[in-house]
């Protein structure tokens, strides 16, 4: 069976078009005429042939292809460019955005559709691989439901007692669903009822971590932020040196949450693998290049995360959700109820905290827009300062960050793409940060995140360079999920 290329590829077989079909386990595909871009190469290559079977790439051979068997299927790549699925290495797959828990209950059909579709939002956008950085196994299993979805990996998130981000659950419910929560040597004496503070010491939570199949550990460094500002606790040197010792002794990378220049400071000093935010908060006058010099000289990974204070942002612009480009990843009868009183819940609580509850849209508007000004600079500055200097970027969007609705899937990362280039990341930084750079952070380099024999079938068919424009991102006309050819018109919503 052949595919055509480029004008010729939405008029294919139904087999291939609709989402419920795959090539067949055993079967093979094949990809001719087509232009590789995979981020270990220093240019393009040409005209070349891609044999895939058994869910991996088996071959990549020059030139043209012999005839195929009869029960290959053969995609014409000519004009097209074949890529390395994308991977977003900051996510939050649990729930609906915008949507707190009595909403769900009290409107189970809208959350059942928006669940469905958030997995399909995802991969619209070329995002073949998730890093869930805050869950557990059982928060997996429901999500590995989906019967369509990116390979998903998730970390194991390693609070203090008391600390963010389980500060914003009442005491005893804040305890309930923190498996890894880690109980300070000192601090025994104030552990929660139940909890054995012997099994909650960073080397027994690592062991549990890894024990429950996580990919990595996540701690937090956050003192505190509006009302919460320099008031929680944070993990102490030896606390970090423990979690971190025990955690690469697992074979485990470590991420901290760090947005502060204190945090990041002290994700520095403590040696972490991966800085999970940009800098958005740093006293007035600071200096943060010598920090930010400090991370390339030790090639931390970093994330900028530059839309996760849009997603705040945006809930106060009257015409975000009228922006077209949300029907395709958003079902409507979600859309819809984000227009309702209940649906702007998120929005009035950031009111409420930062604005005096402003009700005029406009004033309220452009008070956020004054309130987040300095935030948005910094972390733009910083994110350009580290660009020039080539540091090791990690692709990562934070998608939700928060109870917003202006995070969407999918959609999210494309627009952190648009934004890191504002503020002085390349395309071809971008492509490797979203690709190869992301797959070794956890040591999948030798499965995905580049277009090389033996590697995992992870693959997107655009019609323009992603190393040379992330406008590529959305001229995706083809999703391949472990050998499955996926039409992207197929993953859209509201379709």
């Amino acid at each position: 069976m052949t595919i055509g290329s480029a004008g010729r590829i939405l008029a294919v077989t139904t087999a291939l078009c609709v989402l419920s079909s795959t090539v067949a386990q055993g079967a093979e595909l094949r990809i001719d005429n087509v232009t590789i871009v995979s981020p270990e190469q220093s240019a393009p290559r040409r005209n070349a042939t891609v044999h895939i079977k058994h869910e991996r790439i088996v071959s990549i051979t020059d030139g043209k292809a012999a005839k195929a068997a009869s029960t290959t299927t053969v995609i014409d790549g000519a004009g097209l460019y074949l890529s390395p699925g994308l991977i977003d290495s900051h996510v939050h797959l649990t729930g609906v955005p915008g949507m707190f828990p009595e909403h769900v209950q009290a409107h189970p059909q809208i959350a059942a559709t928006a669940e469905k579709q958030i997995p399909r939002s995802f991969l619209y956008f070329g995002f073949t691989g998730l890093l869930d950085l805050l869950s557990t196994p059982e928060e997996m299993r429901h999500w590995q439901k989906h019967e369509l979805r990116p390979d998903t990996y998730f970390c194991g998130s390693t609070p203090v007692q008391d600390g963010y981000p389980m500060t914003w659950t009442p005491k005893p419910q804040r305890y309930e669903h923190q498996p890894y929560m880690i109980i300070q040597r000192g601090d025994e004496a104030a552990a929660p009822s139940g909890f054995d503070p012997a099994k909650h010491t960073p080397t027994a939570v690592v062991a549990r971590i890894k024990a429950d199949g996580a990919s990595c550990v996540k701690t937090f460094f956050e003192p505190g932020f509006g009302l919460q500002k320099n008031l929680l606790p944070t993990p102490r040197p030896d606390t970090l040196q423990e979690l971190i010792s025990a955690a690469h002794a697992a074979g485990l990378p470590v991420f901290m949450h760090a947005n502060s220049l204190v945090a990041q400071e002290a994700a520095v000093n403590a040696g972490v693998d991966v800085i999970a935010h940009g800098l958005w908060h740093a006293d007035d006058g600071a200096d943060p290049n010598p920090v930010l010099d400090r991370i390339v000289k030790a090639n931390i990974g970093w994330q900028p995360t530059i839309q996760v204070l849009y997603g705040e942002l945006d809930v106060f612009d009257p015409g975000y959700l009228a922006d077209s480009r949300l029907s395709r990843v958003l079902p409507k009868s979600l859309i819809d109820w984000y227009r309702t009183t209940e649906g702007q819940a998120y929005r009035d609580h950031i009111a409420a905290a930062q604005f005096s509850g402003e009700k005029d849209p406009e004033a309220a508007l452009n008070k956020a827009r004054a309130f987040y000004a300095s935030y948005l600079a910094r972390n733009r500055n910083a994110t350009g300062y580290l660009a020039a200097r080539n540091a090791r970027f990690l692709f990562g969007t934070d998608t939700p960050s928060s109870p917003t609705y202006a995070n969407p899937p999918g959609l999210n990362g494309w627009i952190e793409m648009q934004r890191q280039v504002e503020a002085g990341l390349t395309p071809a930084q971008i492509f490797k940060a979203a690709t190869l750079s992301n797959a070794a952070a956890l040591g999948l380099e030798r499965e995905v995140g580049s277009v090389q024999a033996g590697r995992i079938a992870n693959l997107l068919l655009l019609r323009k360079n992603p190393a040379e424009t992330v406008d590529a991102y959305d001229e995706i006309v083809t999703v391949i999920l472990r050998g499955r050819v996926i039409d992207r018109a197929e993953l859209a919503a509201n379709r």
